[in-house]
């Protein structure tokens, strides 16, 4: 599934049940490879927690290639807020938004906000579009080491505990603006 041709039905079948069985992917994003997982399977959360050896009260962000993707893990945005976020998507921001009452505690670190982005790589978008939901993007990488930047770097980091899906990142070099939704403040430049 690279960014020259769309993955055939039944590859993005396998990938669909893979993420469906609580599996692990690596994909392109725009300054580094992503490690992702299913945002509705406990197990796979957990499992990636696990994986990066990443607190659990950092919570998770989640990428999509259109709004309605994120729907069903945030609460209803007002009129002007939708505006505001939108006006920086599809981009490289992040928005820290308020959660729906069901959206898992492992997403959100257990605060009252997740972190949202309509994301502007076009492979991680196709991504989410072919599989029709949005993912789990935390940097692939062991906590407090360098992100990967290449398929075969995730390779070697995780071995066969990842799907790796081949393709570049983008040309960012430093990790998407996180900002909070309801005060403005830049969380992450």
């Amino acid at each position: 599934m690279n960014g020259k041709r769309e993955a055939g039905g039944d590859e993005v079948a396998a990938l669909r049940a893979w993420l469906r069985r609580g599996g692990l992917i690596a994909y392109p994003t725009e300054s580094c490879y992503g490690l992702g997982c299913d945002p509705r399977n406990p197990h796979a959360l957990k499992q990636l927690i696990r994986l990066k050896g990443r607190s659990a009260a950092k919570g998770m962000i989640l990428i999509a290639d259109h709004l309605k993707r994120l729907i069903p893990f945030i609460r209803r945005l007002s009129p002007a807020n939708r505006a505001r976020v939108q006006r920086t998507w599809p981009g490289a921001v992040t928005w820290a938004v308020p959660a729906a009452a069901a959206c898992s505690p492992l997403l959100t670190g257990g605060r009252t906000t997740l972190a949202v982005r309509v994301t502007a790589h076009p492979d991680a978008a196709r991504l989410c579009r072919m599989l029709g939901t949005a993912l789990v993007s935390t940097s692939a990488n062991l906590s407090g080491k360098k992100p990967a930047q290449t398929a075969a770097q995730c390779r070697r980091i995780f071995g066969s505990k990842v799907r790796v899906i081949d393709g570049r990142i983008g040309q960012r070099r430093r990790p998407s603006t996180l900002i909070d939704l309801a005060t403005g403040t830049t969380l992450r430049p």
